[in-house]
């Protein structure tokens, strides 16, 4: 019986992983071992990258919503507490916008939330 190379569906795998890693420098693209390495490490910063993108935003959000509570002279803490008790279904993404392009609506949701 002949030996069986593998060598269609080897090739197949290490040119997923090369594909991959188009744009790095040196051997980190062309030998397979260190960019397999490197792909794996990059796939994972990519993961918690995403992670770490919809907590940031959602740190701008609050800080947003804060400074213009701030100025109508009250805390984002009773702000945030007074929406929940009065049924205001408004998300902190939705909140941060509207003070930040719509100061005078910002007011009125305020206002209707004492």
């Amino acid at each position: 019986m002949a030996r069986a190379r593998r060598g269609f569906k080897a090739r197949q795998r290490r040119n997923k992983i090369l594909k991959l890693a188009k744009g790095f420098h040196f051997s980190r693209r062309q030998t397979y071992y260190q960019c397999a390495e490197t792909v794996k490490r990059a796939l994972h910063y990519r993961y918690i990258g995403r992670r770490l993108l919809k907590r940031d935003m959602r740190k701008l959000w609050i800080v947003r919503i804060s400074a213009a509570t701030k100025m109508l002279g009250g805390s984002y803490s009773k702000f945030i507490g007074s929406l929940k008790k009065n049924d205001i279904a408004l998300n902190r993404k939705m909140l941060s916008e509207i003070a930040a392009r719509d100061f005078d609506g910002f007011k009125a949701i305020y206002d209707a939330a004492k």
